[in-house]
Protein backbone atom coordinates (compact mmCIF):
# COMPACT_ATOMS: atom_id res chain seq x y z
CA UNK A 1 0.00 0.00 0.00
CA UNK A 2 2.58 2.43 0.90
CA UNK A 3 4.73 1.63 -2.65
CA UNK A 4 1.07 2.48 -4.19
CA UNK A 5 0.56 6.12 -2.52
CA UNK A 6 4.82 6.78 -3.37
CA UNK A 7 3.86 5.80 -6.62
CA UNK A 8 1.00 8.64 -6.73
CA UNK A 9 3.18 11.24 -6.03
CA UNK A 10 6.04 10.28 -8.41
CA UNK A 11 5.55 10.89 -11.97
CA UNK A 12 4.46 7.61 -13.88
CA UNK A 13 1.73 6.45 -15.64
CA UNK A 14 -0.18 5.28 -12.70
CA UNK A 15 -0.07 8.78 -11.46
CA UNK A 16 -0.44 10.72 -14.61
CA UNK A 17 -4.11 8.19 -15.20
CA UNK A 18 -5.23 9.10 -11.65
CA UNK A 19 -4.54 12.56 -11.96
CA UNK A 20 -6.27 12.78 -15.49
CA UNK A 21 -9.08 10.82 -14.13
CA UNK A 22 -9.44 13.21 -11.21
CA UNK A 23 -9.03 16.68 -13.04
CA UNK A 24 -12.27 14.89 -15.65
CA UNK A 25 -13.90 13.93 -12.09
CA UNK A 26 -14.12 17.46 -10.23
CA UNK A 27 -13.83 19.46 -13.01
CA UNK A 28 -16.49 18.05 -14.78
CA UNK A 29 -18.61 18.27 -11.11
CA UNK A 30 -17.64 21.99 -10.78
CA UNK A 31 -18.91 22.46 -14.62
CA UNK A 32 -22.25 20.48 -13.87
CA UNK A 33 -24.25 23.16 -11.99
CA UNK A 34 -22.97 25.89 -14.63
CA UNK A 35 -23.27 23.68 -17.68
CA UNK A 36 -27.39 22.93 -16.24
CA UNK A 37 -28.44 26.72 -16.19
CA UNK A 38 -26.90 27.18 -19.32
CA UNK A 39 -23.96 29.88 -18.86
CA UNK A 40 -21.47 30.32 -21.34
CA UNK A 41 -18.47 28.04 -19.09
CA UNK A 42 -20.23 24.81 -18.74
CA UNK A 43 -19.22 21.08 -18.06
CA UNK A 44 -17.17 20.42 -20.66
CA UNK A 45 -14.99 23.81 -20.38
CA UNK A 46 -14.65 23.26 -17.01
CA UNK A 47 -13.45 20.13 -17.70
CA UNK A 48 -10.75 21.38 -20.29
CA UNK A 49 -9.56 24.13 -17.47
CA UNK A 50 -9.05 21.66 -14.91
CA UNK A 51 -7.39 18.61 -16.83
CA UNK A 52 -5.27 20.90 -18.68
CA UNK A 53 -3.68 22.94 -15.15
CA UNK A 54 -3.28 19.12 -14.40
CA UNK A 55 -1.04 18.61 -17.56
CA UNK A 56 0.62 21.95 -16.35
CA UNK A 57 1.73 21.00 -13.49
CA UNK A 58 2.58 17.03 -14.52
CA UNK A 59 4.66 18.59 -17.20
CA UNK A 60 6.44 20.80 -14.81
CA UNK A 61 6.91 17.71 -12.45
CA UNK A 62 8.19 15.64 -15.09
CA UNK A 63 11.07 18.01 -16.69
CA UNK A 64 12.15 18.61 -13.14
CA UNK A 65 12.19 14.93 -12.28
CA UNK A 66 13.06 12.92 -15.54
CA UNK A 67 14.60 15.17 -17.63
CA UNK A 68 16.42 16.62 -14.23
CA UNK A 69 16.02 20.66 -15.94
CA UNK A 70 16.87 23.24 -14.21
CA UNK A 71 13.81 25.05 -13.82
CA UNK A 72 11.31 26.76 -11.84
CA UNK A 73 8.49 24.50 -10.70
CA UNK A 74 6.56 27.09 -10.15
CA UNK A 75 6.53 29.19 -13.53
CA UNK A 76 4.00 27.09 -15.58
CA UNK A 77 1.50 27.33 -12.76
CA UNK A 78 1.76 30.67 -12.37
CA UNK A 79 1.17 31.32 -15.88
CA UNK A 80 -1.89 29.23 -15.90
CA UNK A 81 -3.53 31.78 -13.31
CA UNK A 82 -2.96 34.44 -15.10
CA UNK A 83 -3.83 33.14 -18.40
CA UNK A 84 -7.19 32.06 -16.81
CA UNK A 85 -8.26 35.37 -16.45
CA UNK A 86 -8.35 36.37 -19.63
CA UNK A 87 -11.01 33.33 -20.09
CA UNK A 88 -12.49 34.19 -16.96
CA UNK A 89 -13.22 38.35 -17.92
CA UNK A 90 -14.73 36.77 -20.90
CA UNK A 91 -17.63 35.05 -19.12
CA UNK A 92 -18.46 38.50 -17.59
CA UNK A 93 -21.17 41.02 -18.79
CA UNK A 94 -22.14 44.30 -18.14
CA UNK A 95 -25.40 45.28 -19.89
CA UNK A 96 -27.14 48.51 -20.57
CA UNK A 97 -28.86 48.43 -17.85
CA UNK A 98 -25.96 47.76 -15.22
CA UNK A 99 -26.67 44.53 -14.48
CA UNK A 100 -23.15 42.20 -14.28
CA UNK A 101 -23.60 38.31 -14.83
CA UNK A 102 -20.74 35.60 -15.36
CA UNK A 103 -19.27 36.74 -11.81
CA UNK A 104 -19.63 32.90 -10.39
CA UNK A 105 -18.97 31.13 -14.18
CA UNK A 106 -15.39 33.61 -13.90
CA UNK A 107 -14.46 32.80 -10.50
CA UNK A 108 -15.45 28.71 -10.70
CA UNK A 109 -13.13 28.62 -14.05
CA UNK A 110 -10.39 30.15 -12.30
CA UNK A 111 -10.61 27.84 -8.78
CA UNK A 112 -11.39 25.14 -11.17
CA UNK A 113 -7.51 25.92 -12.90
CA UNK A 114 -6.31 26.29 -8.98
CA UNK A 115 -7.92 22.80 -8.25
CA UNK A 116 -6.76 21.55 -11.60
CA UNK A 117 -2.79 22.50 -10.72
CA UNK A 118 -3.21 20.61 -6.70
CA UNK A 119 -4.69 17.54 -8.92
CA UNK A 120 -1.63 17.69 -11.37
CA UNK A 121 1.29 18.27 -8.83
CA UNK A 122 0.05 15.10 -6.74
CA UNK A 123 -1.78 17.36 -3.82
CA UNK A 124 -4.53 14.93 -3.50
CA UNK A 125 -6.12 15.41 -0.27
CA UNK A 126 -6.40 19.33 -0.77
CA UNK A 127 -8.05 18.66 -4.43
CA UNK A 128 -10.59 16.30 -2.82
CA UNK A 129 -11.54 18.47 -0.51
CA UNK A 130 -11.45 21.56 -1.85
CA UNK A 131 -13.49 20.27 -5.19
CA UNK A 132 -15.98 18.99 -2.62
CA UNK A 133 -16.19 22.38 -1.15
CA UNK A 134 -16.53 24.37 -4.48
CA UNK A 135 -19.10 21.89 -5.43
CA UNK A 136 -21.31 22.60 -2.34
CA UNK A 137 -20.37 26.10 -2.62
CA UNK A 138 -22.04 26.00 -6.50
CA UNK A 139 -24.55 23.54 -6.15
CA UNK A 140 -26.58 23.50 -2.45
CA UNK A 141 -25.28 27.05 -1.32
CA UNK A 142 -26.97 28.43 -4.20
CA UNK A 143 -30.16 27.66 -2.89
CA UNK A 144 -29.93 29.51 0.11
CA UNK A 145 -27.80 32.45 -1.56
CA UNK A 146 -31.01 32.87 -3.42
CA UNK A 147 -33.59 32.20 -0.52
CA UNK A 148 -31.37 35.06 1.37
CA UNK A 149 -31.61 37.10 -1.67
CA UNK A 150 -35.44 37.08 -1.86
CA UNK A 151 -35.47 38.20 1.47
CA UNK A 152 -33.63 41.00 1.60
CA UNK A 153 -34.86 44.99 2.14
CA UNK A 154 -32.04 46.20 0.42
CA UNK A 155 -32.27 46.57 -3.54
CA UNK A 156 -30.79 48.18 -6.40
CA UNK A 157 -33.55 48.98 -9.32
CA UNK A 158 -33.38 50.01 -12.58
CA UNK A 159 -36.25 51.91 -13.64
CA UNK A 160 -37.51 53.30 -16.99
CA UNK A 161 -40.03 56.36 -16.96
CA UNK A 162 -41.68 58.18 -18.90
CA UNK A 163 -40.27 61.47 -19.07
CA UNK A 164 -38.25 63.83 -16.93
CA UNK A 165 -41.50 65.29 -15.00
CA UNK A 166 -42.38 62.23 -13.77
CA UNK A 167 -39.42 61.58 -12.06
CA UNK A 168 -39.57 63.40 -9.01
CA UNK A 169 -43.58 62.27 -8.73
CA UNK A 170 -42.46 59.08 -8.75
CA UNK A 171 -39.52 59.52 -5.64
CA UNK A 172 -42.15 61.12 -4.14
CA UNK A 173 -44.48 58.08 -4.37
CA UNK A 174 -41.62 55.95 -3.39
CA UNK A 175 -41.21 57.56 -0.19
CA UNK A 176 -44.44 58.00 1.01
CA UNK A 177 -45.15 54.27 0.77
CA UNK A 178 -41.85 53.95 3.92
CA UNK A 179 -39.29 53.39 0.91
CA UNK A 180 -36.27 54.81 1.96
CA UNK A 181 -34.11 56.34 -1.17
CA UNK A 182 -30.20 56.02 -0.37
CA UNK A 183 -28.63 57.01 -3.98
CA UNK A 184 -30.36 57.46 -7.04
CA UNK A 185 -29.13 59.34 -10.31
CA UNK A 186 -30.63 59.42 -14.30
CA UNK A 187 -28.53 57.55 -16.29
CA UNK A 188 -27.45 57.85 -19.86
CA UNK A 189 -28.54 54.11 -20.30
CA UNK A 190 -30.79 53.88 -23.32
CA UNK A 191 -34.47 53.07 -22.43
CA UNK A 192 -37.00 51.16 -24.20
CA UNK A 193 -38.86 54.12 -24.84
CA UNK A 194 -36.83 56.66 -26.57
CA UNK A 195 -38.46 59.53 -25.04
CA UNK A 196 -38.03 57.82 -21.45
CA UNK A 197 -35.46 58.33 -19.19
CA UNK A 198 -34.18 56.03 -17.18
CA UNK A 199 -33.78 56.39 -12.93
CA UNK A 200 -30.87 53.97 -11.21
CA UNK A 201 -32.09 53.91 -7.04
CA UNK A 202 -30.77 51.96 -4.11
CA UNK A 203 -33.43 51.56 -2.01
CA UNK A 204 -34.50 49.87 1.80
CA UNK A 205 -38.18 48.44 1.91
CA UNK A 206 -40.05 48.52 4.93
CA UNK A 207 -39.85 45.72 7.20
CA UNK A 208 -43.55 45.03 6.74
CA UNK A 209 -42.89 44.86 2.72
CA UNK A 210 -40.78 42.45 0.87
CA UNK A 211 -38.52 43.30 -2.15
CA UNK A 212 -41.20 41.26 -4.71
CA UNK A 213 -43.72 43.98 -3.11
CA UNK A 214 -42.16 46.73 -3.56
CA UNK A 215 -41.26 46.16 -7.22
CA UNK A 216 -45.17 45.81 -8.01
CA UNK A 217 -45.57 49.02 -6.21
CA UNK A 218 -43.55 50.92 -7.98
CA UNK A 219 -44.14 49.45 -11.23
CA UNK A 220 -47.84 50.50 -10.69
CA UNK A 221 -46.69 54.58 -10.41
CA UNK A 222 -48.19 57.12 -13.11
CA UNK A 223 -45.60 57.06 -15.35
CA UNK A 224 -43.20 53.92 -14.74
CA UNK A 225 -43.38 51.18 -17.90
CA UNK A 226 -40.76 48.70 -16.66
CA UNK A 227 -38.48 48.61 -12.93
CA UNK A 228 -36.03 45.67 -12.43
CA UNK A 229 -33.72 44.84 -9.63
CA UNK A 230 -29.85 44.92 -10.59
Amino acid sequence: MSHFIEQLHDINYISITVRSLLALLLGGLIGLERGRSRHPAGFRTHILVCIGAATVMMTNQYMYEVLELSTDTARLGAQVITGIGFLGAGTIIVSSRHRVTGLTTAAGLWATACLGLAIGIGFYYAAILVGSIMFITIMPLAKIENKVYMNSRSLDLYIEISDLNSIQNVISSMKNYGIIIHDNHISSSKPVNPSGVVLHAHITTPKNITGHQALEFISNLNGVYLVEEI
